[in-house]
């Protein structure tokens, strides 16, 4: 047996969850894959909405959406996944079965812009409201730098607070791996 390597395993979540008509939300864009992956899922009815405060974010995943021919399923959203509610049709609600953040900063960006526990909780919240029962929210923590560590346990302290008649909560990490190396917080929606 193979463990499977932390973002295979982020995958293989969002690919279990993610059905072809559902809603899928990439909360942090950075360079377009988690969107891309989704929006290969996504058929029928299926859409992807994706979040990024970065143009840099927006147009890199925009290029690789537009390659593939999958822009048509996927919506855009230049804002800060703090403002998911107010930027998905209410429509969604209880339709979103997929969800995933990698949580730091854009890979070849400006590594000021991170994201920020504060808003990190907020979008998670709405988005738990938004989550059909059985749909996951995937959380990729990079805390290898000050303000990654400082959300990751601001993170970590939320989700052991989570009730657990209305959320599953898995963490998933290589124990012995040097470099801060990411890990991940899944949370299921029981009812």
């Amino acid at each position: 047996m193979k463990l499977e390597r932390i973002l295979p395993f982020a995958r293989n979540l969002l690919e279990k969850a993610f059905l072809p008509d559902t809603i899928a939300v990439d909360a942090t864009l950075g360079n377009g894959h988690d969107t891309y992956f989704l929006a290969k899922l996504a058929s029928g009815t299926g859409h992807v909405y994706g979040f990024d405060i970065q143009e840099q974010a927006i147009q890199a995943t925009k290029e690789r959406l537009t390659e593939e021919n999958l822009s048509n399923r996927v919506t855009l959203i230049h804002r800060g996944h703090e403002e998911l509610k107010n930027s998905i049709p209410e429509s969604a609600k209880g339709q979103i079965t997929a969800a995933i953040f990698n949580l730091g900063y854009l890979p070849g960006g400006d590594k000021s812009i991170v994201t920020k526990p504060e808003t990190t909780i907020s979008a998670i919240e709405q988005l738990f409201d938004l989550l059909a029962v059985e749909g996951i929210i995937v959380l990729v923590i990079y805390h290898g730098h000050d303000e990654g560590a400082i959300e990751r346990d601001e993170l970590l302290q939320y989700v052991k607070g989570l009730d657990q008649l209305k959320a599953h909560v898995l963490r998933y990490q290589f124990e012995n791996q040097k470099n801060n190396a990411p890990f991940i917080i899944a949370i299921e929606k029981r009812s």
